[in-house]
């Protein structure tokens, strides 16, 4: 698979603390990825910035989880990407804590799963061969790991 000009993430905002672990993997391996949270500025149009987003944006990243299945923009962005040629292939589900997919969209199964239930290191190795990418683990000052406590 080629590497992606940029990833979107979405997912609903009750799975913010992995999501700020997989912005982090992305960074240290240096991939370009939207995520709200850290893209959408506080006076823009929070709804107009996700649009333009998945228009930038050339893969798509589902965090899938109960909240994000319950999720109603979750459910927008996954239609606008599972109807947008770009997105044609480059579509992966996060499988985050076992879920009712359907309920988002009966047409998930055919796309490319990653399995994050059992570890994110695992996750994050799967989720980066994707893009033939290696994980490797960033250590350095300042940084963290994924999955690594600050010393204090």
């Amino acid at each position: 698979m080629p590497k992606p000009g940029r990833i979107f993430l979405s997912h609903s905002a009750k799975d913010r603390s992995l999501v700020e672990r997989l912005a982090r993997l992305l960074d240290d391996h240096k991939l370009r990825y939207f995520y709200s949270r850290r893209h959408i500025l506080g006076a823009q149009q929070w709804h107009d910035e996700i649009g333009k987003a998945l228009a930038r944006c050339d893969w798509f990243v589902l965090v899938l989880s109960p909240d994000a299945v319950a999720s109603k923009w979750v459910k927008h962005e996954l239609l606008f990407a599972l109807e947008d040629r770009a997105y044609e292939g480059h579509i992966v589900v996060l499988d985050y804590h076992r879920a009712r997919y359907k309920k988002l969209s009966w047409t998930l199964h055919s796309v490319q799963w990653v399995d994050f239930r059992h570890g994110f290191d695992g996750g994050c190795r799967e989720l980066l061969r994707v893009w033939n990418k290696e994980y490797r683990p960033v250590q350095g000052k300042g940084k963290q790991t994924p999955g690594s406590k600050k010393a204090g």
